[in-house]
């Protein structure tokens, strides 16, 4: 699920490490790929890696820093973190000016708005996807099957992770319709669907109340992943249907569902903590884990924030709340509990 970057990065050098083997020696070639993992961990430099290799690694140290410590940093480290992080991009992009993952994430942290962002995404969208087309056809050279495939999907990724921050970014700015064509040009790319794209066009086509497309669309996803379109996302965009089409039980019966599926379920709906968004792709977390809850609420705040009532929350946000603790009482008693006065997410978890 969604791209992990240190991941990547192992595997990039793996592949670089694999091709400058000799492997008509194959005894040879073992040995010294045993020692892959160690060198790569402890004398990186020990390696042989090109340019983008090197700048795809100051980018893996970027979303590190940008991704999963600056959310829980207190503001004088958070403002070193921003400062270190600019600084570690700006270099990536000296070292191989193609490194669109980098110029992307910079870019994010500079815009003056959401739509100025998209727009910067749109107009250089074209040249992202021909420069990473020409890395996949150089990569479909490779003799290995095997080495071929993986250089070929990792040539195309970072216009995978343009077209997927596209599609969030038109969502988040009220052009659903262009999310899902967005999303369905990624899935196109990519039918397994690494970039998680299908999560982005659900909450789309929630916000256009479209319950026949929304069905379409988890029927197509269901034929394209391992996974059924009972995550989530589905959920909270079929919820949000049914409550504008005020289809109580079918709403509270989504509501259900989320608790059935995910640990501590009722707690997060809530909170409904929002999150940041990831700025090297979609956070990467487990199926079904309390973590993808947490992250498919904060991205769901398009739907739950839509309207305000008398306590400054969105609407929906309310009637879930309410609701929730109908069902869950124990739930809400555990975060009233864990929200008096001093703790930072008092106000509902909304910061």
């Amino acid at each position: 699920m969604a791209f992990d970057p240190q991941r990547e990065d192992y595997t990039r050098l793996g592949l670089r490490f694999a091709s400058s083997l000799d492997i008509s020696d194959v005894g040879e070639a073992t040995r010294a790929f045993a020692s892959f993992g160690r060198r790569f961990a402890q004398d990186r430099d020990s390696l042989p890696q090109s340019d983008s290799d090197r700048a795809f690694h100051l980018v893996v140290l970027a979303s590190k820093n940008i991704d999963y410590e600056l959310p829980f940093a207190e503001e004088a480290r958070a403002k070193e973190i921003i400062e270190e992080s600019h600084r570690i991009l700006d270099e990536a992009i000296q070292i191989d000016p193609h490194c669109y993952d980098a110029l992307r994430m910079k870019t994010a942290a500079t815009s003056q708005s959401f739509d100025t962002f998209l727009t910067f995404l749109d107009q250089n969208a074209p040249e992202v996807r021909s420069y990473c087309e020409e890395q996949r056809a150089a990569a479909e050279q490779e003799e290995l099957d095997e080495r071929r495939r993986l250089l070929a999907d990792l040539a195309m990724r970072p216009y995978l992770r343009w077209i997927a921050t596209q599609a969030e970014e038109a969502l988040i700015c009220g052009r659903n319709r262009e999310a899902i064509r967005l999303c369905n040009k990624a899935m196109e790319l990519d039918p397994h669907d690494k970039a998680d794209v299908r999560f982005t066009a659900s909450l789309a086509y929630a916000k256009l109340e479209d319950e026949a497309g929304l069905i379409r669309h988890f029927n197509d996803c269901g034929k394209r992943t391992m996974r059924a379109c009972d995550d989530a996302w589905s959920q909270l965009a079929l919820l949000a249907i049914a409550f504008k089409r005020h289809q109580e039980d079918r709403a509270l019966t989504c509501i259900r569902n989320i608790i059935l599926r995910y640990p501590h379920a009722a707690e997060a709906l809530i909170r409904q903590n929002e999150l940041p968004d990831g700025v090297f792709a979609r956070l990467a977390v487990a199926p079904y884990s309390e973590d993808e809850l947490i992250l498919a609420l904060s991205e769901a705040t398009v739907l739950l924030q839509e309207g305000v009532d008398l306590q400054g929350r969105g609407v929906l946000s309310s009637w879930v709340i309410e609701k929730t603790a109908q069902i869950a009482p124990q739930a809400m008693l555990t975060v009233m509990a864990q929200q008096m006065p001093g703790d930072p997410n008092i106000d509902g978890g909304k910061r």
